[in-house]
């Protein structure tokens, strides 16, 4: 007798995209694993090919690369996918600045990669009909900017707030097609986002104790959030941003 698991994916074909690391690859080893067909893209060429070594089934699997915020690239992108039954949108920068530094070059690179790419990929998707009905969008947001400040955080906040807001847009206009939109937010992540010399360890260490389970968060406890907004588990869930942040937010 098969095992009920109302978290699987099995027959989902699901785009993933910043798929070469991080949150991305751990959603991408994560839904592999509970039967999804992937389409994973990035920048990143030699990072997708390791990402799509690591899964199961990798025949099951591909990838295409992608800039995401040249729309040529987009539309390439969404010509090289059928029918999705689920996207997941985790691509990222961060460059921490006060805000009295900010440049425009940093501010525009900023906004172009965290929100401006996601959306125009998903205006896309939808326009030409690439969902199928019942599918479900999932957008990597953040508690910074929307649920929390620091200081060096405006561009990225911003980015990431302003995302939040298009998810919420999306999600009431699809749910008519069936089409469900959700965020995830995570705290703190030990992924590559901040580069070394970023902060001191003792910072780090200092940051940590904000964080009542006293430690950052693993890509893979941040992929199982968005597996379950993924699946039919979470069917009548729509418009929703599920926090996964140790308890950042209770302060």
């Amino acid at each position: 007798m098969e095992k009920y698991n109302p978290f699987a994916l099995d027959g989902k074909v699901i785009l993933i995209t910043g798929a070469a690391g991080g949150i991305g690859r751990a959603t991408a080893t994560e839904c592999a694993k509970l039967g999804a067909s992937l389409i994973l893209t990035d920048i990143n060429e030699d990072g997708l090919r390791s990402t799509l070594k690591q899964l199961e089934h990798q025949e099951s699997h591909r990838y295409v690369i992608a800039n995401l915020t040249i729309d040529e690239e987009i539309d390439n992108l969404v010509g090289e996918v059928d029918v999705l039954d689920g996207f997941v949108s985790n691509a990222g920068i961060t460059k921490p600045m006060p805000v009295k530094f900010i440049n425009r070059s940093d501010l525009e690179r900023i906004m172009s990669i965290n929100a401006m790419a996601p959306m125009c990929l998903t205006q896309r998707l939808l326009r030409k009909k690439k969902f199928s009905k019942n599918a479900s969008i999932v957008f990597t947001v953040s508690v910074g900017g929307v649920y929390t400040t620091a200081f060096g955080n405006a561009m990225y906040g911003s980015s990431k707030g302003a995302l939040q807001v298009f998810m919420k847009n999306v999600a009431l206009e699809s749910a008519i097609s069936g089409i469900r939109c959700n965020s995830v937010n995570p705290g703190m992540i030990n992924t590559g986002l901040l580069k070394p010399g970023t902060y001191s360890e003792e910072d780090r260490k200092k940051d940590m104790q904000t964080y009542p389970m006293k430690r950052y968060g693993e890509p893979r406890e941040v992929a199982l959030g968005i597996v379950y907004l993924l699946s039919d588990a979470s069917s009548f869930v729509t418009g929703h941003s599920l926090i996964i942040d140790g308890g950042k937010t209770l302060y």
